[in-house]
């Protein structure tokens, strides 16, 4: 992954390139442990719904899992799953909830309770570019055609995204708008729970583009239920090739949202570390490049101590950006 600038075009992306970090892969795979049961803070089809069951697909298959389960509970922008595994904590030992940046944009701005630190960090495991998408037909072509629908009548043309106002679809959605020239907080944004429900406003033509991850867009597009206008990375993708970046486009700005996975707290350090084992020895694994690849996932590993320095630094460059956009 290219090193990515700070200011207005990509605060968040180079937070998330100090991520680039941890040690060595475990040489071969072996079992480290019977099973994790993936919790997900949101709907089927989003961008957390994939990380876990990709990265739950490639523990097992590469044998470093005996077995993995998933659990979608969604509600709160996150904050019901998140409030569940620190209630039940004992209990939820074996579990690992996904999560990304959201976590920390719906502390800053109040949407959940809770923060990263109630809980207990993990480890950072890949990246994910986002990417503005539009109805497969829609008039709309690219990034111009997005443009000039909107300046000639901001009021009917909506960006929606699979996660709250103020939150990652909508600060992305936002930085595209201002490096383009326009003003980010006048862009009409409608907010749905998880990316499913989100493609259902956009097809119905209730808005006229989506703001999602890029694997979520790659996956949407080959289905051939949208069109992909524009990726936030610096360069063009293999997963998708023929989308051009923003950039190309005129709009100098880039992007890419960490993922990473979090336990109960007061998780044995025995188990902490076994999780971390299990997740180092899987980047060196064909199963896991296989669905890396198929999503378009950068590989980010940090873990432990790393990871919590990771959170906070992004804690104060998010919130001073969202200052800078009015949502703070």
């Amino acid at each position: 992954m290219k090193k990515t600038t700070f200011g207005r075009r990509a605060i968040l992306a180079a937070a998330a390139a100090l991520m680039v970090s941890g040690g060595p892969a475990l040489a071969g795979s072996h079992q480290v442990l019977d099973q994790i049961h993936f919790l997900i803070p949101g709907g089927a089809g989003g961008g957390w719904d994939g990380t876990a069951r990709g990265t739950g697909e490639a523990l097992t298959n590469a044998g470093i899992i005996g077995s993995a389960t998933y659990e979608n509970m969604s509600g709160g922008g996150g904050g019901k799953a998140i409030g569940y595994l620190i209630e039940n904590a004992e209990s939820n030992y074996d579990t690992l909830m996904v999560n990304s940046t959201p976590i920390v944009i719906r502390a800053l701005t109040g949407v959940i309770s809770q923060n990263f630190r109630d809980l207990t960090m993990v480890a950072g495991t890949i990246g994910d570019y986002a990417a503005l998408v539009v109805g497969k037909d829609s008039p709309i072509n690219s990034m111009d055609d997005l443009l000039a629908a909107y300046r000639a009548n901001p009021s009917e043309v909506s960006i929606g995204g699979g996660s709250v106002p103020g939150g990652m679809d909508h600060l992305v959605a936002a930085m595209v708008m201002q490096a383009a020239g326009e003003d980010p907080t006048a862009v009409k944004y409608v907010a749905y729970d998880a990316g499913g429900m989100a493609m259902a406003g956009l097809l119905s033509g209730e808005i006229a583009a989506l703001s999602t991850g890029f694997s979520e867009a790659v996956a949407l597009a080959e289905a051939g239920e949208v069109k992909i206008i524009g990726v936030t990375s610096d360069e063009r993708i293999d997963a998708a090739p023929d989308v051009p970046t923003m950039k190309e486009q005129g709009i100098d700005m880039d992007f890419v949202n960490w993922r990473g996975f979090f336990a109960a707290p007061g998780l044995p350090a025995e188990k902490l570390a076994a999780y971390q084992e299990a997740l180092t020895a899987m980047y060196d694994t064909p199963e896991w490049e296989e669905v890396r690849a198929r999503n378009g996932w950068v590989n980010i590993h940090n873990s432990g101590d790393d990871f919590v320095a990771f959170l906070e630094n992004q804690e104060g460059i998010i919130k001073d950006l969202m200052i800078k956009l009015g949502f703070l």
